[in-house]
């Protein structure tokens, strides 16, 4: 296993529709592999194939573990995956990305999915996906198809970049910053 390099917006890659996977050979396997150690490393909580360069549909999924999501904590890798099920119902969330760093916006996602494919060694799989999970499911499948969360956020209002700043304690952590605020700030208004 390696930790890969993450594409960063601007790369064609994130931007092309992904080639499906007809092998599930040692390579597949050390793609997946490498895409869980480089996930880990970032940290994140999602990765898609295109994300480490790879025009291939593969994505990986972990979230934090939780002991009031019983979601969360498992590993997900999923090849070819393909949702097949949308909720009416949808919700609206902050998401980030590996590869559009420093920077989170608001997203409207369906609060429910199913979403299917196959596991690494090509067997059949299916899981019904709710809240958090769902939206990461769907933010790596966009990925996938070319799309960006950028694409699904409705105005500029709504993005916010992240700064790190210092408490009163001496302590570092994330602070997010509108971005419109940024760029009124940067014209002296």
């Amino acid at each position: 296993m390696a930790v890969r390099k993450i594409t960063l917006i601007g790369e064609d890659v994130l931007r092309r529709e992904a080639r499906k996977v007809k092998k599930f050979d040692k390579e597949l396997h050390r793609l997946i592999d490498d895409m869980v150690e480089t996930m880990r490393d970032a940290p994140g909580i999602g990765l898609a194939a295109p994300q480490v360069g790879v025009s291939q549909r593969v994505l990986v999924v972990e979230l934090d573990e939780d002991e009031e999501d019983p979601q969360s904590g498992t590993l997900w890798e999923f090849v070819n995956p393909e949702i097949v099920y949308f909720s009416d119902e949808e919700l609206e969330g902050e998401e980030g990305c590996l590869s559009i760093p420093n920077i989170v916006g608001d997203v409207w996602r369906s609060q429910k999915i199913v979403i299917k494919g196959q596991n690494r060694f090509g067997k059949p799989q299916k899981v019904e996906a709710i809240d958090w999970l769902a939206r990461v499911f769907q933010h790596e499948v966009d990925h996938l198809n070319g799309v960006l969360f950028l694409d699904r956020v409705e105005g500029p209002q709504d993005l916010r970049r992240l700064v790190k700043v210092v408490d009163e304690d001496g302590e570092e952590h994330w602070k997010a910053i509108p971005m419109v605020t940024m760029k009124e700030a940067a014209v002296g208004e």
